[in-house]
């Protein structure tokens, strides 16, 4: 029984993926693996797969394999993950006699292809001093940074004391399924020293600092940018369904079905992938083989065992029993000791100490089990994502009560504190506004939180995608700005200790099945002592929200909630987009200054969104346009509290309610205003102050707190 065995492990070792007949594998030094090929059509299983094996730019004399439909170079494969590794360019600004200005109007273009930037290996990185960077993608600005200097080193400056998070650098994560890939790198005005600017996609694992004894070589690419025209980005890839139609090559038994390149949830194609314990290319029929080493780290018990039984058969049966329950004991340990790694590891020890003190409130969380949410998951399957951002991936399950939930995986690669930060905050509320947290899981490699389901997406999708079926009406407006001022008067003024949330922005306000708001994502958020006035910490938060007092002096107060609050107030009012932009950098246009210009030259109603025109009363739209001009005040000291900003809007709805109340009833009045004026009639100054002795006078009983459930 013992020869067959050690043969056919043998014959593992020894068999190689088969290749199809004449077909050339390698170009230069590189391996290249099916699908991927060259020469004749047989060899790749689609054009947009063919690789054309060249010299390369420099016209070096070893010949380097490129994407030829997309015409850009490969620096590696790997099929079992559908990834590979291409030369992606550097876009720059204001920088002469580089030798990578042949790229600076370059586009790079995904689109209709199978492949697309990959979200989770990639980072959008921007190097410079007081430059604003834009990544765009057809024609719109998808996402940002900006990188600040405040001495005169910006021509030899030195990555490696910084953590490239804003000072002469800054990164930012990339939007999914990106498919198009352009950079416009442009300075901030006043602050601008002229200097050189570079923008770029890279391989995340390129631009760690810090965290490796490789590290100093990283910074070294880093300030010779100047000398490189392109940097390492991973693409990731699938097999197109239309790629399959009347075609001799078919996948492999065990493909799953893919969305790699669509925005919805909808399949677009098929990858496959060789299972745990098993490498190589699992795109060639018996292309996966055993992973000697796993195979013999998680059964040498068992089979040593099996060998020592098989070796005494004629011994005693009771031998194998004991070796079987050693096994087992063995076995027991090993799990165990596992357990409390990755428990220590993912702050399972602060967490604790956390909970010891009282910060941690036990009775609203459940300590879940790996088996139980990869169960609820599908074992975390692509199908099941909800959505995936900096902190990780969120992926829709059912627990075995049938209850709905949201499970996120957080990414923290060793760094545990967003997670304990999140966990212990979102334990001590409970607000109805704000998503709740069911529990966690901290036995696993990656830690696990468990939330409640929300089911209708974000604010942002909803506002800037509309639902032809459930329009955006005012009334639908004004009860989300009051459903969230309502939850952040909670946070700053009625929680035990108080709460910044340092990451209002439309896509952090979750819509349940009633579309009634629910605030999430408190990874970055802060508990503060009850004597403190600030918070004093890195910058950090989403373009186009970030308090420009908190940008310049680095102390988040609870105004800075109160700005960004504003600047989705705008989002609102207006049905646009925090940061706008067209295919030229100059006509990029910031949501609040605009809105704020509009307001201030008595414009607003050439920006407010027709579908809110349509729907609402002008003087009410006028209030609260006012109150999101106050919380966009450039002077924190000026803007209102998110208690005062609750009581407004919560009035403002009451009489909302009531005026339209007495419309049904053919009764129309307006309370507090003794003559209507027509449209044309009305300015942001004059209503406000109409409003303003409206809402503070019609029926105090409208004017509560709905912040507690």
């Amino acid at each position: 029984m013992i020869l067959p065995f050690t043969i056919f492990h043998i014959i593992v070792l020894i068999i190689s993926p088969p290749l199809a007949s004449g077909c050339n594998s390698t170009c230069g030094s590189l391996y290249i693996p099916f699908p991927f090929g060259m020469d004749e059509p047989h060899c790749y299983a689609h054009k947009w797969f063919e690789i054309e094996c060249k010299l390369g730019r420099n016209s070096s004399d070893i010949p380097k394999p490129y994407l030829k439909s997309l015409n850009l170079e490969v620096r590696d494969f790997d099929a079992n993950s559908s990834l590979v590794t291409i030369m992606s360019p550097i876009y720059h600004s204001n920088c002469k006699n580089n030798k990578n200005s042949s790229n600076s109007n370059k586009i790079v273009t995904l689109r209709d292809s199978p492949f697309v930037y990959s979200q989770n290996e990639n980072t959008f990185l921007a190097v410079g001093c007081n430059n604003l960077a834009f990544l765009q993608s057809n024609g719109t600005t998808v996402g940002g940074c900006v990188s600040i200097c405040d001495d005169d080193n910006s021509n030899n400056f030195n990555l490696g004391n910084y953590d490239c998070n804003g000072k002469y650098c800054c990164k930012t994560s990339l939007p999914s399924h990106l498919s198009e890939f352009n950079a416009t790198v442009r300075g901030l005005g006043e602050l601008s020293s002229g200097g050189c600017g570079y923008a770029l996609i890279a391989r995340t694992y390129w631009i760690i600092f810090g965290s490796s004894d490789n590290s100093a070589y990283e910074i070294e690419k880093l300030n010779e940018l100047k000398n490189m025209e392109y940097v390492p980005a991973l693409l990731e890839w699938e097999i197109l369904n239309d790629m399959l139609i009347n075609s001799t090559f078919q996948l492999p038994p065990d493909f799953y079905d893919s969305n790699v390149t669509s925005l919805s949830s909808k399949n677009t194609g098929r990858q496959c992938r060789c299972s745990e314990g098993y490498y190589g290319n699992s795109y060639l029929p018996g292309g996966c083989t055993e992973n000697q080493r796993f195979s013999y780290k998680n059964n040498r018990v068992k089979k040593w065992a099996i060998n020592v039984g098989i070796s005494s058969s004629l011994g005693s049966i009771g031998l194998l029993i004991g070796l079987w329950f050693l096994y087992k004991s063995i076995k027991r340990r090993m799990v165990k000791k596992r357990r409390e790694n990755f428990f220590k590891r993912n702050g399972g020890l602060l967490l604790q100490k956390r909970m010891s003190s009282g910060e941690v409130n036990v009775d609203r969380t459940t300590l879940f089990t790996l088996k139980d949410l990869k169960k609820a998951t599908d074992n975390f399957n692509k199908n099941r994502v909800l959505g995936k951002g900096g902190q990780g991936t969120v992926y829709k399950g059912m627990l075995v009560d049938g209850k709905i939930v949201a499970v996120k995986k957080f990414k923290v690669e060793g760094k545990v504190e967003e997670f304990i930060n999140e966990f212990v905050i979102l334990s001590q509320i409970n607000n109805r506004n704000i998503v709740k947290l069911l529990g966690c899981c901290l036995e696993t490699e990656i830690p696990l939180l468990v939330y409640e389901f929300i089911p209708n997406g974000n604010l942002f999708e909803y506002l800037h995608d509309q639902n032809e079926d459930i329009p955006m009406t005012w009334d639908m407006r004004l009860r989300i700005a009051c459903e969230i001022a309502g939850a952040l008067f909670y946070l700053h003024s009625v929680a035990s200790q108080p709460i910044y949330h340092r990451d209002i922005k439309s896509t952090n306000i979750l819509l349940d099945e009633k579309y009634r708001a629910k605030v999430a994502d408190f990874g970055a958020s802060r508990i503060i002592l009850i004597e403190d006035t600030h918070l004093t910490t890195m910058v950090q938060g989403t373009f186009g929200y970030i308090d420009p007092e908190y940008f310049y002096t680095s102390q988040f107060t609870e105004k800075s909630d109160v700005y960004s609050f504003g600047v989705v107030l705008a989002e609102l009012l207006t049905g646009k987009k925090p940061i706008s932009s067209t295919t030229t950098s100059e006509d990029s246009q910031n949501l609040s200054s605009y809105f704020v210009q509009c307001i201030e030259e008595n414009m607003l109603f050439d920006i407010i969104d027709k579908r809110t025109i349509e729907g609402g009363e002008k003087e009410h739209i006028i209030a609260v346009a006012n109150l999101a001009y106050r919380c966009l005040e450039i002077n924190g000291r000026k803007r209102p509290t998110m208690k005062e900003v609750t009581l407004e809007l919560e009035g403002i709805s009451g009489f909302n309610n009531k005026f339209n109340a007495q419309q049904n009833d053919e009764e129309i009045e307006f309370y507090g205003i003794e003559q209507y004026q027509p449209w044309d009639g009305f300015s942001a100054s004059n209503s406000l102050s109409i409003m303003s002795n409206q809402t503070h006078s019609t029926d105090s009983k409208l004017m509560h707190i709905r912040a507690i459930e």
